[in-house]
């Protein structure tokens, strides 16, 4: 394994470790606060509150096992259901954030599975103040081509993740918060296709075309 790759297999578990710092802390403070707590609608609060945190927990490990992680579970077909299931998980208790879907395939290279997880990753922490998050994808002409469109009142968007996704950050440059987007830069390089954005004041697309085979 070279330098590169140890350091990006580090980043990404940083970043890893930072998601589910929150809802794994929650899990602790509620079980503590459970412990002491003897009134019964407390006790209900909090296992409602724990039975929350939980399922936080697994959903993120879910989605970042396929995002980021060889998901040896998986074939080299994904359907496509699995990274819808994924990527509606990650905002189920998010009211301010509507996913709108359009694929056009049942099926799809786990390289595009990677890329579109993590490009509905990018899209959903732009939408700061919510909006809608469009995820499309098809094949074509034997490639599959994947757009995301996060649109909302406020868009951020790091510009550093920018230069990841269009390879032009340098790998000594990376950070936790880069590091996804310049994997699946290499991802779609790797396969002879590649990443493209647009950013606008109140949407960010973007898009990817990886051939297939």
């Amino acid at each position: 394994m070279t330098d590169t790759s140890l350091d990006l297999a580090a980043l990404l578990c940083s970043r890893l470790c930072h998601d589910l710092l929150s809802p794994v802390g929650a899990l602790s403070n509620g079980l503590e606060l459970l412990a002491e707590e003897k009134d019964p609608e407390m006790r209900k609060r909090c296992m409602e509150l724990l039975e929350q945190s939980a399922r936080i927990s697994a959903d993120k490990l879910k989605f970042f096992r396929l995002a980021f992680g060889a998901a040896g579970g998986f074939g080299e077909q994904v359907a496509v259901e699995e990274p819808r299931a994924l990527v509606d998980a990650l905002v189920a208790n998010n009211e301010r954030i509507t996913v709108q879907w359009a694929l056009g395939v049942a099926t799809m290279p786990k390289p595009a599975v990677k890329v579109l997880l993590n490009l509905a990753a990018i899209g959903i922490d732009a939408l700061i103040r919510g909006g809608t998050l469009d995820v499309g994808a098809e094949s074509r002409d034997g490639a599959s081509e994947i757009v995301i469109r996060a649109s909302g009142p406020r868009i951020a968007f790091d510009p550093e993740v920018g230069k990841a996704l269009s390879g032009e950050m340098p790998t000594d440059g990376l950070s936790s918060r880069t590091a996804p987007a310049w994997m699946i830069a290499q991802i779609a390089a790797g396969q002879g296709g590649g990443l493209q954005y647009a950013l606008s004041e109140d949407a960010l697309v973007m898009g990817a075309v990886l051939p297939e085979g």
